[in-house]
């Protein structure tokens, strides 16, 4: 039998992406000229803003400034509407709603390629605001603003974006890095307990991980971390996000393989999201992941004792949980299938082997998940006593 004759023309290419991630203090004060700088050119382009509502409550005088900023350097952008003001929260990206009102903003205010849309608040509005630029015309520059410690050290800095499908998070959305990313402290100052915390526990995993002595700085410096007053988090948020960025740079940043390493402790943590319809905060939920995830490697052998309660430690003086109730159950287990349907390919879930050096595995015994969530959930009522 005779075989098919085909042609094929092969097609080869690469773009650069290159993006700055800038630290500042009173972004829209009038003497400060980087926002301007950012979208400065030989036209003036437009500009269009999507608030956080939280951040707006917390900073009532927020739009006026914007407006004030804009007006001053109307030679530089103009605004081509008022400010959006929405919902933060996982709330932004369960609601689709939200996602079509930044596309509909694109059509009305004739938003093109040329100009900006800035997203600026929690890291679930930045994935969202992200997406939509990102589709939108195949892509409108987005400029993240991140407003928590979270989005500053983590989220808001990477080149992720999506909103939440199907029971599952993150299920639509895509790779696309930011025009810029502009990280100002004084956001971060108004946020609740709760918030200001739950962004160490991306740098904690970014130091088990990849740099023992950021743990060791981390370990000693808890009560710092929790001084607003302390600029201890302003050097966290710089080196945390110096970390993720190296990472992006230096290997699969559009993650077309299986491994995620900065995805240590995450399998369980967005599933334990999803389980308390997301009453739980991402960070919370990720030192909770981590915190089963490291048991996990003790009890296989692969994490010493020491290290073991070195950082379970840290993560209780930190103020986290170790346990949920959530945790328990067969529904948890699925995401781990969920976490490897997410990747495509083989299931791939990083561990540790000592403090500062992540291990790939491919497998998670059943029976050894249930086991570390029970010795958390003793640890927990032991933490609760003390």
């Amino acid at each position: 039998m005779n075989k098919v004759a085909h042609k094929s023309i092969e097609q080869v290419f690469s773009v650069p992406f290159s993006y700055e991630v800038f630290f500042t203090k009173a972004l829209f004060s009038l003497n400060n000229n980087l926002f301007a700088d950012l979208v400065s050119g030989q036209k003036i382009p437009k500009v269009y803003f999507v608030l956080d509502e939280g951040v707006v409550n917390t900073h009532p005088d927020l739009i006026t400034a914007i407006k004030t900023y804009s007006e001053k350097y109307k030679e530089v952008f103009t605004l081509c509407a008022d400010p959006l003001v929405i919902p933060g929260g996982e709330q932004v990206k369960n609601n689709q709603q939200y996602f079509q009102e930044v596309l509909k903003a694109t059509d009305q205010y004739g938003i093109d390629r040329h100009s900006y849309i800035v997203g600026l608040g929690g890291g679930a509005l930045l994935d969202m605001v992200g997406f939509a630029a990102t589709i939108a015309h195949r892509g409108i520059r987005h400029i993240r603003i991140p407003t928590t410690v979270l989005s500053q050290n983590d989220s808001g800095i990477g080149v992720k974006n999506g909103i939440n499908a199907y029971g599952k998070k993150n299920y639509l959305g895509s790779f696309s890095p930011p025009y810029a990313v502009v990280n100002d402290s004084d956001f971060l100052q108004t946020l609740e307990p709760r918030d200001w915390r739950s962004g160490i526990s991306e740098a904690l995993k970014v130091a088990l991980i990849k740099d023992a002595s950021f743990f060791v700085w981390i370990e000693g410096q808890i009560a710092d971390l929790l001084d607003r007053d302390n600029p201890a988090m302003s050097e966290l948020i710089y080196r945390c996000a110096q970390m993720h960025l190296d990472h992006i740079a230096s290997g699969d940043a559009f993650e077309s393989g299986s491994s995620r390493p900065l995805d240590f402790g995450h399998w369980a943590a967005h599933k334990l999201e999803h389980l308390t319809d997301y009453r739980v905060r991402h960070g919370e939920a990720v030192a909770i992941g981590i915190a089963l995830d490291t048991t996990y490697s003790f009890l296989s052998g692969m994490l010493s004792e020491n290290e073991l309660n070195r950082v379970l430690k840290v993560i209780t003086d930190l103020g986290f949980d170790l346990y949920l109730p959530e945790l328990s159950g067969e529904v948890l287990l699925q995401g781990l299938e969920e976490f490897r349907e997410h990747l495509g390919g083989e299931l791939t879930i990083m561990l540790l082997d000592k403090i500062g050096h992540g291990v790939e595995v491919h497998e998670m015994t059943e029976a050894l998940i249930v086991k570390a969530i029970e010795k958390l959930k003793d640890l927990q009522v032991e933490y609760l006593k003390a």
